[in-house]
């Protein structure tokens, strides 16, 4: 690699927080040192569960990183988001050992952003060379595929033209066209939506509750308290598993400060419900949310009404809250596309992946047209 060497890193703690944000930037709070540190120092991604940071680190011939990739050996396929766990049964099926497997990610989190992360003044060619190097690694490990999920675009098709299986997935996002205020915003909805959204708002806050915004280190203990046991109750509802400790939820506050906007729901004085988002350079990401007892409306109140208040408020041009549900899309959030690559390198699990891919993405680009004619705004707002 002309000099360049790649090393592999057990704990992001190890390498320079200024360096690694070097090469992430500062657009998406995810890739950051301070999200997966937080992430790492907190137990929730550690090797007792399932999540074993093999962080991968690019340098040229005098040690500078070049570039950066949060990777993981997984010994499963939970808090990931694109499933792949059919790949897995069938490979197992035949005889093969589909874990553990190398995961370029950002833990429990489906957030699309950058995974291949170059420095500014790095060569022309060192995402290229960081995409070799996965897949260097990959098999130098004898591990059966790489997974590099939600990641930028660009990634996308650097890793597609090294001949990486491409993966299209689909999440609702929200679009500011330069609106003033909520109301402006409904102005661009039709007749029946607006008068949907309305009905939604008056009732949410017709129900005795007072809402907030609460920001970085402002939250405090026992707010992440009641905001723990709303996310633990969620997870139990959906028969899950509760990913995330206790304490990740306080470093989130000490390490990214501002950038943590909790919105909280009160009921005589008392928090009943609360939705986390992460503020970026230019979006919102809707992360977590809980609530206990009942509410009218209250999810898409907090979640998705206030979120986009926030951003207009704030100048942010886009709301991400993640994937599924097509009910986003009346409330203003429209389909938007996700991208993953995969290296597999057992070739017999590479066919049959290639040849499920390749019906998956046209099928995929029709639904994502499909639900793009069910949008909400008016047509000279579209």
């Amino acid at each position: 690699m002309s000099g360049r060497t790649v090393s592999l890193h057990e704990r992001i703690a190890d390498i320079s927080p200024e360096e690694w944000d070097a090469c992430a930037g500062e657009g998406n709070p995810f890739v950051s040192h301070a999200f997966l540190s937080a992430v790492e120092d907190s137990g929730s991604a550690k090797s007792s569960t399932g999540w074993l940071p093999r962080h991968t680190v690019l340098r040229d011939e005098t040690g500078k990183i070049l570039a950066v990739a949060p990777a993981y050996l997984k010994a499963h396929s939970y808090g990931e988001y694109v499933f792949d766990q059919g790949w897995a049964r069938a490979f197992e099926a035949a005889g093969g050992d589909y874990y553990p497997k190398f995961q370029i990610a950002v833990p429990f989190s489906p957030v699309p952003g950058p995974r291949l992360m170059v420095r500014p003044d790095a060569p022309g060619d060192t995402a290229v060379v960081l995409g070799r190097a996965l897949a260097q690694v990959c098999n130098e490990l004898e591990l059966s595929s790489a997974h590099v999920t939600f990641c930028a675009e660009t990634d996308y098709d650097s890793l597609g033209a090294q001949g990486w299986l491409q993966r299209l997935g689909m999440q609702y996002h929200w679009y500011n066209q330069d609106y003033r205020n909520f109301e402006d915003f409904l102005a661009a909805l039709s007749s029946r939506k607006r008068k949907m959204v309305r009905r939604e708002r008056r009732d949410a806050n017709a129900s005795g509750l007072t809402f907030r915004v609460i920001r970085g280190c402002d939250i405090t203990e026992p707010l992440w308290d009641a905001f723990f046991s709303f996310y633990r109750s969620t997870v139990d509802r959906k028969w899950g598993s509760a990913y995330l400790t206790r304490s990740f939820f306080s470093l989130l506050s000490e390490r990214l400060g501002d950038r943590i906007v909790l919105m909280i729901a009160e009921h005589e004085n008392r928090p009943v419900a609360g939705a986390l988002n992460i503020m970026g350079a230019d979006t919102l990401y809707g992360r977590n949310w809980g609530c206990i007892g009942e509410w009218p409306f209250l999810h898409f109140e907090l979640c998705y009404y206030r979120a986009i208040e926030f951003a207009i408020e704030n100048g942010l041009s886009r709301v991400e809250a993640g994937a599924q549900g097509e009910h986003k899309i009346q409330r203003g959030y429209l389909p938007s596309l996700t991208y993953s690559a995969h290296y597999i390198r057992h070739t017999g699990l590479r066919h049959a992946v290639a040849e499920f891919l390749e019906a998956e993405r046209p099928a995929m680009l029709a639904e994502a047209e499909a639900l793009s004619e069910l949008s909400p705004y008016r047509a000279e707002s579209a």
